[in-house]
């Protein structure tokens, strides 16, 4: 069978927290300490760990941090996932997952600001091809110098890896790092011919905290929802990916819904 490889979009803003200007004057004058935000957000919904806390879940925001470096695990009933990440003065620090049973099936980015200018990006695996607005600028690990403040379009690729597409709006007069974890492309293949019975792999769907469950046009929490579930339907899986199953809806629609709110089951 063929591999199937499918665009993932991940869309961020990174975001100056207070204005570099006179920051550090009136943490001086007040002897106060320079303090960082975080912003993490996974798919599933996980549990945070900061440093090895658990502080809550995702999605999660805390802008009142202290500047360094912390480790974050994120952790849910089927898969987890951890690392460093690094605060920095008066910026947002991001991290955004999207989580899966094993490791080479998870991919997702970190994104830091710093004092400076240019953009760094960085991937595993290294060697990805990074494209902004059409163009290709190099392979990672790789330094942009000539790229103005503003929103660009990110799409870092390699070849059985699993593409992903980054949105990010960079400031002013500071430098951004990007490292990007790319999810590897599963591949079936079957080189013999044998007699097979035909099994039917059905999605029941759980309770919900509103009562219905949102199905999307693809397999992310940003893309357009096309649909409504409730608990206790039905219906056939045409598709799995990480955190996501693609169903058929009774009108023959198919959309993506999440695999948290979901059981699995053959027929």
């Amino acid at each position: 069978m063929k591999k199937s490889i499918f665009l993932v979009v991940v869309i961020i803003s990174a975001v100056i927290l207070v204005t570099q200007l006179g920051s550090q004057q009136i943490t001086e004058m007040f002897n106060l300490q320079a303090r960082s935000g975080l912003k993490i957000t996974s798919t599933p919904e996980a549990a945070v760990f900061i440093n090895g806390l658990e502080i809550g879940k995702t999605p999660y925001e805390d802008d009142n941090l202290s500047v360094g470096e912390y480790m974050v695990k994120l952790t849910n009933k089927n898969s987890s996932w951890q690392g460093k990440i690094q605060l920095t003065k008066g910026t947002l620090s991001i991290i955004n997952r999207m989580l899966a049973p094993s490791i080479a099936s998870s991919s997702g980015e970190s994104l830091v600001l710093d004092t400076g200018k240019g953009i760094i990006i960085t991937s595993s695996p290294p060697n990805a091809a990074v494209e902004v607005a059409g163009k290709i600028y190099g392979k990672t690990p790789l330094s942009l110098s000539d790229l103005s403040a503003g929103e660009h379009d990110f799409n870092i690729s390699h070849d059985g890896y699993i593409k992903r597409k980054i949105n990010v709006l960079l400031p002013l007069k500071v430098s951004l790092h990007i490292n990007v974890d790319l999810a590897l492309v599963e591949i079936n293949s079957n080189p013999t011919v044998t007699p097979t019975v035909a099994v039917i792999r059905k999605a029941k769907i759980k309770q919900t905290a509103l009562g219905y469950l949102r199905v999307r046009e693809k397999p992310s929490v940003s893309s357009r929802e096309i649909a409504q579930v409730s608990a206790g339907d039905e219906f056939v899986i045409m598709e799995e990916v990480p955190g996501w199953v693609k169903i058929r809806l009774l009108n023959n629609q198919e959309g993506y819904v999440s695999t948290t709110y979901i059981e699995k089951f053959s027929q």
